[in-house]
Order: C-alpha cells, then structure tokens, then sequence
C-alpha cells in the first residue's frame, strides 16, 4: 500500500494535491511520501522480528539525505559502494558499525576511509581486493572485518542487466576460490573473517533462486564454523521486486521466513541489504506536458520530464505506470516522451490514458528506487527538484538544480 490516491478524479500524495507540490515547486519533481516509507520501513522490520537481521539499506537505490535519515532513525544500516555513499550515510546519522561496503572496484583511498570508520564489514568480491585492505588495515595498524561474497552462479531470473549472481557477471568470488582466500585471511594478522555474502540481483520476484542461495551460503558458513572461524553473520544482499505493472512480488513474510528456515542451523545473524523494496512505491515523477504531436502513426505527448531524470524505461525497457493527476473520460493511445534528442527518451509507449493537452499534468509511479539518482545533466538538463510529503506538508529535500550549478565546475 502507498499514500498516493484520487479525490474527486485528482491525484493527491497523503493529504497534499499533487497540483499543488507542481505549481509551488515546479516540474518534473520527484515526490517521496514520508508515510509509505515508514509503512515499508516497519513492515520489513516486523517480517524478521523473529529471527536477529539487521537490514542495511541499499544507499544506491536512492541516496536523498531526507529520505536516509528517516530511515536510518528506524534502526536500518547502510549498504554502500562508494565513500560518497559513506559520507552520505555518515551525514545522515547512520551507525558506522551498520555499514557493510559493498562493490567490486573498492579504490585505496575509500578502502582507508572507511577503516577509519570502523564500519561493520567489507564485502570482498576479489581477491585483489583482499590484498589492498590487508595492506590499508597493517599500514594503520587495524584489523579489517571481512566478509567474503560469493558468486554461487544461480540465475535470479532478473533482467540480465541486474543479474548478479551468475559467472558471466563481475560480481562475487567464485565458489571454488573461496578457500584460497580463507587461508589468506587465516594467515593474515590484519584481517578477520566476519562473515559469508551473497547477491543475485534486483527486482527478484520468485524465492526459488534465493532460497537456494540461503542454502548454500549457509552450508559454506557451517563448514567454517567447524573450522573455528568465528563467523558472526549470513548476509543475502537484498534485490526483492515489486510491482511495476503485472509482476507478482513475494510478501515480505513469505521473503523472511524463506532466508530464516535456510540459515537458521548457523545460529548466525542474518544481514539483508533491501533497496528498491523499501523505497520504490515511495516516490512519483511529476511531470508537465510541453505539448501532443500526432504524426500518421502516433499520438506523442511530449513532457518536461525525460530520460536524464528518469533512465530506467531507456537502460531496462522497464515498464513504470503513467497516469494523469486529472483524470477525464476521453482516452487517447500515445507514447508519453520526453524533449531529450534519442529515439530512446520515453517513459511509456502505446498507452492507453486520459487524453492529454499541453499544460496537463501527470506522474509516473514506482520511482522512489533508481530514479532521482541515476539522473543526468545530459542535453544540459538541470536535475530535478525532490519534495518529501508528510501529512498536509511538504518539503523541498533536494532543489532543483540551476543552470550556473550545472557548469560552475567549468568556468
């Protein structure tokens, strides 16, 4: 469930007419609904409250400081793939202790840092990358929390552009390495190994691949255990989908009780990473429309909105649901664009909607993950404003960017 509805044919994010947050703020804008975030962020907590987990946001999915501080109130952690992530999360009171590093090009100077920090583990996805924070943590004279993250080679049954868990991805130590890097870590006086790491991709919405994940994540932890590592956690990434257009997505206790009945003979803590989960239904794209063409073949609505703002209908061919924030009965059948110079700058195509006139408004949903943060300045496109809803208010939470901020770093 989400907070953005119709009264009276007009859309309204809680108890604030999206109208309004358009003609105060401008458009396009993202629009978070403090509400839904909560409502996710509790749901979540409440489906593994049988079992110790501690769930670390996927920073990347959307990085907005407002957004990280509600939920980082809420006892989450952090999984970051960056130091920008770091400072982020940093900035918005995260627990360094609840950070977890993900990624698999972890540079020197990101590998000091966050050693620094004292953060709860280092996801290690090669063994070149052992080799750099074994050497940061001797040069500093600590010891760096290591977690190996395996690639199990099991298909998540994703868009192969989020798959991460097969050989042909990057991501992940493959099974067979495994031990070699555990004696590295065995003979090493910088290094302790924490824990066992898995992630197989985004927007999984069948819990056959992660259960047998879970399984074999845990089947390596108690061998490890049996060897006298002193594993502390089982972490399984995050990736859980949800609904975009007709996908079935796994509830939240169905998702829970499937990890918990696999690592359950561990005794070990569970980590869980969920991003697009939490965060996806919390936010919209409000968008204007520039104008409708209508050509021998088609109907384009043209909005103010584009591809810079919103990549993922362009990178993923992703379905997102448009709709009007007035509705009328007269239908029409267009492809909604934006004014960017590709072919590829859509949010949707043969749709069946309200028929639209210029200065109309619409909002495109399920864009709280990967939206405002995969943005760009590309055709020299300030980015957008974001808005955060609570109750009968809102916020502006990130302004919109100005043209002389675009190139301030040039002059």
């Amino acid at each position: 469930m989400d907070y953005f509805q119709y009264r009276n044919e007009e859309a309204w994010c809680e108890e604030v007419p999206l109208e309004k947050i358009a003609a105060e703020v401008g458009t396009p804008t993202f629009v978070y609904s403090k509400s839904t975030l909560i409502r996710h962020l509790e749901a979540m907590k409440k489906a593994f409250s049988h079992w110790e987990t501690l769930p670390c946001f996927a920073v990347k999915s959307n990085s907005n400081l407002e957004v990280l501080r509600i939920i980082f109130s809420h006892g989450f952690g952090a999984d970051i793939v960056s130091i920008g992530e770091l400072k982020r999360s940093l900035i918005a009171g995260a627990d360094p202790r609840q950070i977890v590093f993900s990624g698999v090009g972890k540079q020197d100077f990101e590998i000091k840092m966050a050693l620094e920090h004292d953060i709860l583990s280092f996801n290690v996805e090669s063994s070149f990358e052992l080799r750099h924070i074994a050497q940061a943590a001797k040069k500093m004279g600590k010891v760096a929390s290591v977690s190996l993250r395996v690639n199990p080679n099991i298909d998540a049954k994703t868009n192969p552009k989020i798959a991460t868990g097969m050989y042909s991805s990057k991501f992940g130590i493959v099974e067979t390495e495994v031990r070699q890097l555990v004696e590295e870590i065995k003979k090493s006086d910088s290094l302790c190994l924490v824990g066992v790491s898995c992630h197989i991709g985004s927007q999984i919405t069948d819990l056959t691949p992660l259960r047998e994940a879970a399984r074999r994540m845990a089947t390596l932890a108690k061998d490890l255990l049996s060897e006298g590592h002193e594993l502390k956690h089982v972490d399984m990434g995050g990736g859980l989908g949800i609904t975009y257009k007709d996908e079935v997505a796994p509830a939240l206790d169905a998702y829970a009780q499937t990890l918990i009945e696999e690592i359950r003979d561990t005794g070990l803590r569970l980590l869980i990473e969920p991003g697009r989960v939490v965060v996806g239904n919390t936010g919209i794209l409000l968008s204007r429309v520039i104008g409708v063409k209508q050509t021998a073949e088609k109907n384009f609505v043209v909005v103010d909105g584009a591809m810079n703002d919103l990549l993922r209908p362009s990178m993923y061919d992703s379905y997102h649901e448009i709709l009007a924030v007035k509705n009328q009965e007269r239908v029409m059948n267009c492809d909604i664009v934006g004014p960017i110079c590709e072919t590829g700058d859509y949010f949707g195509k043969d749709r069946n909607m309200p028929a639209m006139d210029e200065g109309d408004l619409l909002y495109i949903r399920a864009c709280g993950a990967y939206g405002a943060v995969m943005a760009s300045n590309y055709n020299s496109r300030p980015r957008a404003a974001e808005v955060l809803v609570e109750g009968g208010r809102f916020q502006i939470v990130r302004s919109r960017e100005s043209y002389e901020q675009m190139w301030s770093a040039e002059l």
